[in-house]
């Protein structure tokens, strides 16, 4: 039967974020199964890594939230749909579910939703609009966190006869090893960035967006600093600002009023993240509200590398406390800094066991064959 299955994933963009990343890895991994794998998406940075031969791109504006060009994208996806004799559409996104929904419902086609993250709701409407990513005949919540928000928050729409189930997000665990990174790929970063031989550096990955703690960070630098008066060490926020251009304007001016401007660097985007792992002597994931899965803090403990994370969301799953990294009070920057000052003074030998502890709890839980398997294992159970 897996020759037959054919699956329809739909996504706004096919960038470097978690959903996009797990998006990327199924569509390849389906392939393999012998199954037809398409992605229908407006655009995005990963498409270049896409291999053509494997997967399939359709190009529609899925990213729009204009009801009308939903609609439109529901009756050209039916269309999709029948044409290419698809099985499966799995929608990974609000705007793209409501045209998934309306296009499997015109086609009598199985329909899959990941619901991806804690999605605002400040009204019924707003509410209403988040709903149809539990509209599904499977829903996949990419954490047990992500599990609890949706039935405490959704339980009116949630439809007991559906299938509704957790499958922890993963991340490709070959690329993240610190043992198969690239030649020099980190002296060319370290030259890049403009980081001296002997200073610590201490990085904080994520797309500048407040939610995610830079304001906390740079705080939190400024007291560490105070605990390390002669630690010669480099703060790095690595993040696109996505056209929030006075939030980093906001970042750049904090980082000045606390005197942190010749420890601090403003890094757009980073081609190769192991690298910048690798670079770092500790990984900040200071978000200051929950996180669906925590991307970051995985990455970071399959490069063997010491992490801190807000004590909320993902994290509390992702991370075991004080072995395979290290949790810290939500909010609040003494808590944070108390946390980055207890790492810098750990010896080799147990930051060496933590590095190990953190990759052996990734490869076990969070690697994306696992993730493929699962959702495909799912696949197939539904369309039985």
């Amino acid at each position: 039967m897996s020759s037959k299955i054919k699956v329809l994933q739909v996504i706004p963009k096919l960038g470097f974020g978690g959903a996009e990343t797990g998006c990327y890895d199924l569509a390849h991994y389906l392939y393999e199964q012998d199954c037809k794998s398409y992605i229908a998406t407006s655009g995005g940075e990963l498409l270049k890594y896409v291999d053509k031969k494997k997967v399939k791109i359709i190009k529609l504006p899925v990213h729009s939230k204009n009801p009308i060009l939903i609609l439109l994208n529901g009756i050209i996806l039916t269309l999709i749909i029948l044409f290419l004799n698809i099985n499966i559409v799995h929608a990974r996104s609000r705007a793209p579910a409501w045209s998934c929904l309306i296009a499997t419902k015109l086609s009598f086609r199985k329909f899959v939703t990941t619901f991806h993250g804690t999605y605002n709701f400040g009204s019924n409407i707003k509410k209403f609009y988040n709903s149809v990513m539990v509209k599904s005949d499977l829903l996949i919540a990419g954490s047990n966190f992500i599990f609890s928000h949706i039935n405490d928050n959704y339980p009116n729409y949630l439809n007991p006869k559906k299938k509704f189930l957790v499958i922890f997000r993963g991340i490709n665990t070959e690329y993240y090893d610190s043992d198969n990174l690239k030649k020099n790929s980190v002296d060319k970063l370290k030259t890049l960035w403009q980081i001296d031989d002997n200073s610590k550096v201490i990085l904080l990955p994520g797309r500048l967006t407040s939610w995610k703690g830079q304001e906390l960070f740079i705080e939190s630098i400024s007291k560490f600093k105070k605990l390390n008066p002669d630690l010669d060490f480099t703060a790095v926020i690595l993040g696109n600002d996505q056209g929030r251009k006075v939030y980093k304007k906001k970042l750049e001016r904090l980082v000045e009023q606390f005197n942190l401007t010749t420890d601090f660097r403003f890094i757009e985007k980073c081609e190769y993240m192991p690298a910048a792992y690798m670079l770092a002597d500790i990984i900040v994931s200071p978000s200051i509200e929950a996180e669906a899965f925590g991307r970051v803090s995985v990455e970071a403990q399959s490069m063997k590398k010491p992490i801190i994370a807000s004590n909320i969301g993902g994290s509390n799953e992702t991370i075991i406390d004080n072995k395979t990294g290290i949790l810290f009070e939500s909010g609040n920057a003494d808590s944070l800094s108390q946390k980055m000052n207890e790492i810098i003074n750990l010896d080799t030998l147990t930051l060496e066991l933590m590095g190990k502890e953190g990759r052996k709890n990734v490869i076990n839980r969070f690697n994306i064959e696992k993730m493929c398997l699962n959702t495909y294992s799912e696949y197939k159970k539904l369309l039985n």
